[in-house]
């Protein structure tokens, strides 16, 4: 049997700007989507922190080192500039994977300016993603 598990997260994340105008999506700098090994274009799921909503999108890469974090389109409603949110992205993996303890998400807390609390680890290698997602 599969379950689906947490496989990355960026939480609390500032959102920089809010554009109704834009097709959709959220940008997320991808100096931060590297470190926790978020892809652009992936399907995530956004939480804000500020007013409960939570919702589906993809990401799109923001400028390097911008630490920029932007709604989108529909997105845009519901959040603003200054809100905290929670950016995930899951995976499928084996129950024995998840039983024998195999798997840890990439997990990064940021700031209010969005810099991360903690180092920035390596982004995961070909081969790590691939192991994480066999099965």
């Amino acid at each position: 049997m599969k379950i689906e598990v947490l496989r990355a997260k960026l939480h609390q994340a500032c959102i920089t700007q809010a554009d109704v105008e834009y097709e959709g999506s959220l940008g997320i700098d991808i100096e931060l989507m590297e470190a926790v090994g978020i892809y652009p274009f992936e399907k995530i799921l956004v939480a804000n922190i500020n007013n409960g909503s939570r919702l589906e999108t993809y990401a799109i890469p923001e400028p390097f080192g911008s630490r920029r974090m932007v709604l989108n389109g529909a997105a845009a409603r519901l959040g603003s500039a200054g809100d905290r949110i929670i950016v995930m992205s899951f995976c499928w993996l084996d129950e024995a994977v998840v039983r024998e303890g195999k798997h840890r998400p990439r997990v990064l807390r940021l700031d209010e300016h969005n810099e991360p609390i903690r180092r920035i680890p390596a982004a995961p290698t070909t081969e790590e993603i691939a192991s994480m997602l066999e099965g």
